[in-house]
């Protein structure tokens, strides 16, 4: 069997051992349009021999810019990796400015992009980088398409030299850079080898309850993420059928479509799941909604391995039966794990989903640790609800001095791109330095506490971890977004982006007479004092120095187009302090 020590070996060893009719599967003109292993793969190929033919030389940089996940990614993704260039995928959301410096630090020579509005974007800034070309895969007005190298590479009369050029490329190889959001200041170039991400994906692969061959999975996060990304290479090797969800809005038809019985998410998306079944069970009436409150409130207290006896288990049995059935059907009816990543998961949200059926498996990791450092698992008791997870087999975790975890194993990067200084800030010997803090349990479980640069102290000389207040708070169906702020001031104080969808459903459950714009929504007596509610009962958890005294509703929604939020969902606190200075200076003035 195939010895997989490169990225572009995965595919090979599904040919080899599953070789699918159905491996890749698109959404084109309403279509569900299927790629077989094969076809994957002779395209792969042929896009290689068109890369030499251009003259695409060994560690040639080409960047990859798609606003969905698609098939197209993995055969230009496998296309550039054989010929021992390197993929530089981009953040299609992030500004054109952003844009032209990841493309001129990484010094890309070519650039593929999905949609006129990437294109957009690209063109605006084409003159001032090294882009000899930009191809489409889209079929675009003044864009070449990608399928010109596809005829290009036609000719397989040159497949020896990509063999040649295949051979070339050792384990030890960059096989990817992939520019960190970051919250301040210009992005990191993390560079991954073909080494860090293989042994991750390989040592990740057990964690999964994947059946191997014939499993449906459905992909949406996006792939310039190492976290999806790494998961594609997961389902190559498996064997099973990867499905390319058209959109984030479509999420729920097309996994209406397909019947997935895996996929990956974030928080977020499970919040605004939850936020939508717990608004339509509000409008429920007489024992249908005693049925949906009495479900959630049972899911509340779930633990898994029947640890809450056989009397919950029985009545979790109706339960599944009356209410979670109808939510698992809104996801396909056959969803059995979630995995979730990227940002912590309000146990609450974890306890209700494994409630209905739908495990959420936790896992935590960075870009710079190729990501996978720990993720839960339901066999073998290696699963705890707030926790993130143990270690994957060939990752070492240990916490410092001061509470920071540190990791170390073949999955920590190569270091940082035409940044020696950086790179050796976040390193001590072999363990790299995450700069988030956490525990490790007695049962080996890692808790992340933290983050290290956010903790602050108030005037008093108290320590905030601001996150652990904001994750308290964010379990509220009412608050959204919440920044936790205080540094040198008398008492921490929070900003609150209101979930103005749920709010607005609540203003007519209640028959209040307010208008529901989200100016009048933040400005109304009754909304107010219902946050100053969720607040009280947040505060109640925390020591007095802890508690938040004062708070300000934010008239907008926090998006990454305006820049709160990083394309990862995370905070760019110093951004958001500066957007909001006039409601910090109400709080403490």
């Amino acid at each position: 069997m195939l010895d997989i020590i490169r990225l572009f070996d995965f595919p090979y060893h599904q040919l080899e051992v599953h070789n699918l009719e159905v491996a890749l599967v698109s959404k084109k003109n309403g279509e569900w349009v299927n790629t077989s292993t094969k076809e994957y793969l002779d395209k792969a190929n042929a896009l290689s021999r068109a890369l030499l033919k251009l003259g695409v030389q060994k560690n040639d940089k080409i960047a990859v810019i798609s606003s969905t996940n698609r098939t197209e990614w993995c055969i230009v993704d496998i296309g550039i990796l054989q010929v021992g260039a390197q993929n530089i995928p981009i953040y299609p959301t992030i500004s054109s400015e952003d844009y032209e410096y990841v493309l001129n630090h990484s010094q890309a020579t070519y650039c593929f992009v999905s949609d006129q509005d990437v294109l957009d974007k690209v063109l605006k800034v084409k003159a001032s980088t090294e882009l000899k070309d930009v191809y489409s895969f889209d079929q675009l007005k003044d864009c070449k398409n990608y399928s010109v190298l596809l005829e290009m590479g036609q000719d397989t009369s040159t497949q020896n030299e990509v063999e040649a050029r295949k051979k070339e490329v050792k384990e030890t190889d960059l096989a990817t850079i992939i520019y960190t959001s970051g919250t301040t200041g210009k992005p990191k170039g993390v560079m991954l080898s073909h080494s860090n991400i293989v042994q991750n994906v390989l040592a990740s692969i057990p964690r999964l309850p994947l059946i191997e061959g014939s499993s449906r999975v459905l992909s949406f996060l996006p792939l310039c993420h190492i976290f999806e990304r790494v998961l594609i290479y997961i389902y190559q090797h498996a064997g099973v059928t990867v499905y390319f969800a058209e959109s984030l809005e479509t999420i729920g038809a097309n996994a209406q479509e397909i019947k997935p019985n895996l996929m990956s998410v974030v928080p977020r998306l499970l919040e605004k799941v939850f936020n939508k079944i717990y608004a339509k069970g509000s409008e429920l009436k007489g024992i249908k909604k005693n049925l949906f409150f009495w479900a959630v409130a049972l899911g509340e207290r779930y633990e898994p391995y029947g640890v809450n006896g056989w009397w919950y288990e029985f009545q979790l049995k109706i339960a599944r039966k009356l209410i979670f059935s109808k939510w698992k059907a809104a996801l396909g009816g056959e969803l059995q794990t979630m995995v979730s990543g990227s940002a912590a998961l309000h146990p609450r949200l974890s306890r209700i989903f494994c409630a209905s059926g739908m495990m959420v498996m936790e896992g935590y990791g960075l870009t710079e640790t190729s990501p996978v450092v720990t993720v839960g698992m339901l066999a073998n008791k290696f699963f705890k609800i707030g926790s993130v997870g143990k270690p994957i087999s060939n990752v070492e975790v240990k916490i410092a001095e001061d509470g920071e975890v540190l990791v170390k194993g073949p999955n920590v990067m190569m270091g940082y791109y035409k940044d020696p200084e950086r790179t050796a800030a976040v390193m001590t010997g072999d363990y790299f330095h995450t700069g988030d803090k956490g525990e490790i349990d007695t049962d080996g479980f890692l808790k992340i506490t933290g983050r290290k640069k956010e903790m602050f102290k108030t005037s008093g000389g108290k320590y905030i971890i601001p996150t652990l207040i904001e994750n308290a708070l964010k379990e509220s169906n009412f608050i959204e977004q919440v920044m936790v702020i205080g540094e040198n001031q008398k008492m921490p104080a929070a900003l609150i982006q209101l979930n103005f969808e749920f709010v607005a459903e609540w203003i007519s459950r209640k028959g209040f007479n307010i208008d529901k714009t989200n100016h009048s929504m933040i400005a109304s007596r009754e909304v107010q004092e219902r946050i100053q509610q969720e607040v009280d009962n947040c505060n109640l958890r925390f020591g007095k120095w802890e508690q938040i005294k004062k708070f300000e509703l934010t008239p907008d929604p926090w998006s990454i187009d305006v820049g709160h939020l990083t394309p990862t969902m995370k905070m760019k606190r110093s951004v958001i302090l500066k957007i909001y200075s006039s409601l910090v200076e109400n709080i403490y003035n």
